[in-house]
């Protein structure tokens, strides 16, 4: 068991997004165990936005990726006089190594309890090659995150939310570019790769379908097939694609009722906002959200998981893209209003 006292944590997760996001229930984890800690944290600095507002960091460190290996160094030798007295590798990639390697004292007197998270490279290889499924089901990002801290003594089972805290500044940013689109459906239909993708036609679909519904589209600046689904109703929707930062984004979920998404990293801001959820899961394995109001639509096929990150090929050889195209408009429209109708009186 490790020591109580003078506790001091370093958090260990560089990007991406969705991962970044998900980990925020690690520091509350950590302080639920050592009341009296200070967790640190590492991260790339356009993630430390994501991070700025967390009650339980107490400090974060930013890693600028313009820099590269050399800049990286030298940030590490910087934190040493910190002293950690607890070092959790996230992230688990050559930099993370790098900076374990400066700051963890080597040898049999270490006095640093250290863990790094484990990337389980054997199972992923049966799972992908003879689709043998060793991973605990359901799975979850967020459990998977935390259990390799169980010798410390942290719990698995994710905190209560919130988890994300949000800055005045982007939710005042978001209430002006909502304006009359307070109490809109969000939606999220981008995702890193096409596969993870709910189709395009099936979001305007869901739009024409609930004509008594505005909606709010949510995107980066190389989304512009968002543009065609805004057309299906044109005063009902508003495509704020490439107009929000990932905090400004994130500040409009936090305002909105609802939030529909593909397993993107806006769905963990749902999340770990406590916001209602629907995450349409395809192809990728390790995106799973967990929380009680997120409600998962799928499809149990002997394909999936094709790949790590959904990147394909589409490995289904007779319904290209099923597992995601099998989800229809309808059976989405249907999980909304079963969400909407308890939130009818605040809406």
């Amino acid at each position: 068991m490790p020591q109580t006292k003078n506790v001091k944590f370093l958090v260990i997760r560089f990007s991406a997004f969705g991962d970044v996001v998900q980990s925020l229930s690690l520091p509350t984890a950590l302080k639920d165990r050592f009341p009296e800690s200070e967790v640190h944290w590492v991260t790339r600095d356009d993630m430390a936005g994501l991070l700025e507002g967390h009650p339980q960091i107490d400090r974060i460190w930013k890693f600028h990726k313009k820099s590269g290996m050399k800049g990286l160094f030298h940030l590490a030798l910087s934190m040493r006089s910190v002293g950690f007295t607890h070092i959790y590798d996230a992230h688990n990639n050559l930099r993370s190594r790098l900076i374990t390697w400066v700051l963890r004292p080597w040898g049999p007197f270490s006095t640093v309890f250290f863990i790094r998270r484990s990337i389980r490279r054997w199972r992923r290889f049966l799972l992908f090659r003879f689709r043998i499924n060793l991973f605990e089901q359901p799975f979850s990002g967020q459990r998977d995150l935390l259990e390799p801290l169980k010798p410390w003594g942290v719990q698995r089972t994710p905190p209560p939310t919130p988890q994300i805290f949000l800055d005045s500044v982007s939710q005042k940013k978001a209430r002006e570019v909502l304006g009359d689109f307070s109490q809109a459906i969000a939606l999220a239909p981008s995702a890193a790769h096409a596969l993870k993708r709910w189709p395009a036609e099936y979001w305007r679909q869901l739009i024409e379908q609930n004509p008594q519904q505005k909606f709010v589209l949510l995107g980066g600046p190389e989304d512009t097939f968002l543009n065609d689904i805004a057309a299906a109703a044109p005063a009902r929707v508003l495509n704020l694609a490439g107009r929000c930062s990932l905090s400004v984004s994130s500040a409009v979920v936090e305002k909105l009722p609802v939030l529909i998404s593909n397993d993107t990293g806006l769905l963990h801001v749902a999340e770990q906002l406590g916001k209602p959820a629907i995450a349409l899961m395809g192809p990728a394995p390790f995106g799973f959200p967990c929380r009680e109001k997120t409600v998962v639509l799928e499809r149990n096929l002997p394909c999936r998981p094709c790949s790590k990150h959904g990147q394909g090929p589409c490995v289904n050889k007779k319904y290209f893209h099923e597992c995601l195209r099998d989800i229809s408009p309808a059976e989405v429209s249907r999980t909304l209003n079963e969400i909407l109708m308890p939130l009818g009186s605040t809406r």
